[in-house]
């Protein structure tokens, strides 16, 4: 009888087990893809060392100068070459294999990353080489992140695409959440220096996923000059009504909203007079909330429309925007920072979704990186704005303006709602009818 109540049990904790495990897949059926568990796992890894980094090179920026302007300056080296060189690298992506293109973005900015580490640990570093390091990381990164962005459409099929979109959102966030609190540790024991290290031996379990995935020959795009491809790139995204209007919305809200991140050491340190672990639990609030976003685009994405994820989550954002950049109370502008990232990730998940989801394979890659230039590309922007506003007006003026112009373009995309919605809805009736 003992055995059998005991057989009884094992097959009850079974059934639940495997209940909770159907309830995951329902929610995120990017998962039962077994690339994509793969690629999702070494990206969590990999963005954890990255949020390390983001961290600590703040910091030591801080520590080196304690100015705002050069924190800006440094953030916006970082994110020039999205700038400058991402609509080229959208053309490499489109044209030689993205799994290749990865593994050689992913080992450039593990080295580049143990070089930036072994010299602050080693106490030769200037704010001169920060600016280098941060340029070149960027300019591995103006071709990794486009083909990033498309890699997820090779290892999963449609119906996951947006699940899979939403689960990057979550690894990004969850990255957030861990990372800082990680980086205020080892800031403490090993300086800034310790932080660069161990972001770049994360780079190792990205490069074991990707050599691990079991990948269809994916055929490569006939070759065209440079110039025709990015002009094809542009007029193709452009000419698209909600592609176009997705893009404009993210340039704005990446100038004028996510710009705020780059004065975080500065308001930690300055304005709430925390040390490097109250800046982590910063970025953890802001992390925390978007995980929560991704929960919520994942299960209702199918049950609620695109627009109302993507004006809903610009309003959230802008408006606990502007009340944390004129708070004093450290506990509330955590609330605050928690909403505001429940309203980013509710925007910019939903955007993405919605771009990768009516583009064209043939232009995904240059698509994905005007979308990619537009979010990150112009940070050097934002980081240089909001950096020269902080100086002359200070930085809760600074985020205060910022916020109120992406308030103001997410009325805008609201009076244009009903014409989004006939364009989605003309699109995602042209791709039954007429399957890529």
């Amino acid at each position: 009888m003992a055995n059998q109540a005991d057989i009884s049990e094992v097959n009850i904790s079974e059934r639940k087990s495997e209940g909770w495990i159907n309830k995951i897949s329902s929610t995120f059926p990017a998962l039962q893809s077994r690339n994509y568990k793969l690629y999702f796992s070494g990206q969590l890894f990999s963005l954890i060392g990255t949020w390390l980094q983001i961290v600590a090179e703040g910091w030591l920026v801080l520590k080196l100068t304690n100015s705002a302007f050069l924190i800006g300056l440094v953030a916006a080296l970082a994110t020039l070459p999205s700038l400058l060189f991402t609509l080229f690298g959208g053309v490499i992506v489109d044209r030689f294999p993205k799994r290749k293109i990865l593994l050689i973005t992913q080992s450039c900015a593990m080295v580049l990353a143990l070089i930036y580490g072994t010299l602050t640990l080693l106490n030769v570093i200037t704010i001169w080489e920060i600016g280098l390091l941060a340029f070149l990381l960027g300019l591995v990164g103006a071709v990794d992140a486009p083909a990033r962005q498309s890699f997820v459409s090779e290892i999963v099929n449609k119906d996951q695409l947006p699940s899979a979109i939403a689960l990057n959102s979550g690894a990004f966030n969850s990255a957030r959440v861990i990372g800082p609190g990680i980086a205020g540790i080892l800031i403490a024991i090993t300086g800034p220096g310790g932080a660069f290290i161990v972001n770049g031996l994360s780079y190792i379990a990205v490069i074991i996923a990707l050599l691990n995935m079991q990948l269809n020959k994916i055929s490569v795009r006939k070759k065209q000059n440079a110039f025709t491809a990015i002009k094809d790139g542009l007029s193709y995204s452009f000419a698209h009504p909600i592609i176009r209007t997705l893009i404009i919305l993210t340039g704005i809200s990446s100038i004028f909203g996510w710009s705020y991140t780059t004065l975080m050491p500065y308001i930690a340190h300055n304005k709430f007079h925390l040390d490097a672990a109250g800046l982590g639990s910063l970025y953890v609030a802001t992390g925390l909330g978007a995980l929560l976003a991704t929960v919520i685009i994942s299960i209702f994405s199918k049950k609620v429309s695109p627009v109302t994820f993507i004006i809903g989550g610009n309003m959230l954002f802008a408006v606990s925007l502007l009340l944390f950049s004129n708070i004093k109370n450290y506990h509330i502008a955590l609330v605050l920072l928690f909403i505001a990232g429940i309203g980013l990730i509710s925007q910019f998940s939903t955007i993405n979704t919605t771009i990768q989801s009516l583009v064209k394979d043939e232009f995904r890659g240059r698509v994905m990186s005007i979308y990619v230039l537009m979010f990150l590309g112009l940070a050097p922007i934002g980081n240089f704005e909001v950096g020269w506003l902080s100086e002359k007006w200070g930085t809760d003026f600074a985020i205060s303006f910022g916020a109120v112009v992406v308030f103001i373009s997410g009325l805008t995309i609201y009076l244009a709602r009903n014409k989004i919605r006939e364009a989605h809805a003309e699109y995602k009736s042209e791709q039954i009818t007429h399957p890529a």
